[in-house]
């Protein structure tokens, strides 16, 4: 049975339990804030990451969203090749660590000034985004903890047109599976005008 699950999902099921003990945990902020220099060294003491999208901004973000994507970078249900050595269980620790760093980044304030787009399709972004990604976002973007849905409000255009177009080529692999539905049906531009608009927000 096993080997007919195939790699991906016995991965998944690693990522899923990972997530289920984390959130079972009582996190620490003073043991997350000790970790957290290590995440520093990329998404800086802030958290703020870079305008320019290379790094986003993890400040702020659902603890949730936060869990559940460390355990899929860490059992590399997400492709993350570059974040792994900084998540690995041998660096960071395990499931109390990953619940620690959680709630610390949380806590942290979000970035008032992101790196925005050119601004010249924003009317459309509106729309799409109200249209296709409020229902689950939020209608500020705030996203919704319980649900795993992450915050897009704050974050920097650039990072969030790449992960939109790699949800939508398939690159990103632990996305909801409604959402790589809905990513695919639109264009270049349309991807471009609601990363825009949503880093306004």
């Amino acid at each position: 049975m096993l080997l007919l699950l195939g790699m991906a999902s016995l991965d998944a099921a690693s990522s899923g339990d990972e997530i289920i003990r984390a959130l079972e945990l009582t996190p620490s902020l003073d043991n997350g804030k000790k970790i957290y220099p290590l995440c520093a060294s990329c998404h800086h003491d802030n958290g703020w990451g870079k305008p320019d999208g290379s790094f986003p901004v993890i400040a702020g973000q659902h603890r949730r969203v936060l869990i559940k994507q460390l355990a899929d970078i860490r059992s590399k249900v997400r492709e993350n090749p570059v974040m792994f050595p900084f998540s690995d269980p041998q660096t960071i620790g395990g499931a109390q660590a990953v619940s620690d760093v959680a709630a610390y980044i949380a806590s942290l304030p979000g970035d008032a000034t992101p790196g925005k787009g050119n601004g010249t399709q924003l009317a459309v972004g509106k729309k799409i985004f109200q249209e296709k990604c409020s229902q689950c976002h939020g209608g500020q973007a705030q996203g919704n903890d319980e649900n795993f849905i992450p915050k897009l409000k704050g974050q920097h255009y650039a990072y969030l047109l790449r992960q939109i177009q790699w949800i939508s080529n398939g690159y990103r692999k632990n996305s909801n599976p409604a959402m790589v539905v809905l990513v695919k049906t639109l264009s270049a531009e349309e991807m471009d005008a609601v990363a825009d608009y949503v880093s306004r927000l």
